[in-house]
């Protein structure tokens, strides 16, 4: 098999001791800081420490979520409160899978 293909994964590793800053966030989800600040002021994203935008520190989870909340908006139509509560549903689920 010398001339088979392998495919190249690429990934990035979340630490969510780490956190990451809004600028770092933006880049990893591909969004614009605007959109990122608009979910926190909504409650559908929740950063570990700062005050403000520009001292915020966000889990690895945050990543994952901003993913899902973007998916959700632009397939099905859902808005900001839509998605925090169908996050908030998913992460229940999770949760109750761990525990059987």
């Amino acid at each position: 098999m010398p001339n088979e293909i392998v495919p190249v994964l690429r990934g990035t590793v979340l630490d969510e001791e780490g956190g990451f800053t809004l600028e770092k966030l933006c880049e990893m989800c591909r969004q614009r800081a605007e959109a990122i600040i608009t979910m926190v002021e909504e409650g559908v994203l929740d950063p570990e420490e700062g005050e403000d935008p520009a001292t915020w520190r966000f889990p690895g989870t945050s990543v994952n979520h901003v993913r899902i909340v973007v998916r959700l908006q632009r397939d099905l139509g859902v808005n900001l409160s839509g998605a925090a509560v169908a996050l908030d549903l998913l992460e229940r689920l999770a949760r109750a899978r761990g525990r059987s």
